[in-house]
């Protein structure tokens, strides 16, 4: 399944290029950075495209989840599965550089889980998922729920082969991460401002995260939500059922 003549390796503990934009900085010398950053992304590019196919045949709607750390990630996913138990068949795939902490909470839910970890990468990669889905086996017609390793930058440019990427915002974090942010904020098909129930206790003002968001992003959704106590999340699930 989604197998290469050469065996991929798992878990990736070796660093390898990142091709990250630089604001207009360049390197000294004749190009040869770029040029391997455009190999990096094009060979990504093709692995992703196989698992969008592979994915499609067997109807596995696959939703790439990235945030900063601690955003609330894991608590969606939990509360997901938990409200949406037995409607659809779904599983996860964990991203974290060290530790199985989330697949475990995920795992207690019942759900069907794989963990990835990425040693010294800040993202996962199409060859990764490609792993995990062969690790996985998702069912017919699933719900597969991936999140990303926390980071901003570095996951919103590899694609995984997903249906669609969301972006969530804590409202502990700042109205302007959008602004700074911009790529990750870029790529998003939805964007979550997760964390409401704090809303009255922080300096934290939803509507202008939204146009921020929406200045580098002008189509993207944008919904307001707590992993927590619930608030937003029927919006969240409506927009999940949209996904098939």
């Amino acid at each position: 399944m989604l197998r290469e003549d050469d065996e991929p390796g798992h878990g990736h503990p070796h660093p390898h290029p990142h091709p990250h934009p630089h604001g207009g900085l360049r390197p000294n010398g004749d190009g040869e950075t770029v040029t391997i950053e455009q190999k990096v992304l094009a060979k990504n590019d093709l692995l992703a495209d196989r698992n969008r196919t592979w994915m499609t045949d067997r109807g596995v709607v696959a939703v790439n989840v990235m945030s900063s750390p601690g955003a609330g990630k894991t608590t969606l996913f939990e509360r997901t599965i938990t409200d949406l138990g037995g409607r659809r068949p779904m599983a996860v795939i964990e991203g974290d550089q060290e530790t199985r902490l989330d697949a475990d909470r995920i795992g207690r839910t019942g759900c069907a889980v794989v963990q990835v970890n990425t040693g010294a990468g800040c993202h996962l990669d199409a060859e990764m998922m490609r792993d995990a889905l062969t690790a996985l086996s998702p069912p017919q017609d699933s719900l597969l729920m991936v999140e990303n390793v926390g980071n901003l930058v570095c996951p919103a440019l590899f694609d995984l082969g997903e249906r669609a990427k969301v972006v969530i915002i804590s409202v502990t974090e700042g109205t302007d991460k959008p602004l700074k942010y911009p790529y990750m904020f870029a790529a998003a098909d939805l964007i979550l401002i997760n964390k409401a129930d704090l809303l009255p206790y922080v300096d934290f003002d939803v509507e202008q995260c939204a146009r921020h968001a929406r200045s580098v992003n002008p189509d993207v959704h944008v919904l307001t939500v707590s992993a927590t106590t619930g608030e937003g999340l029927a919006h969240w699930y409506g927009w999940l059922a949209a996904q098939r």
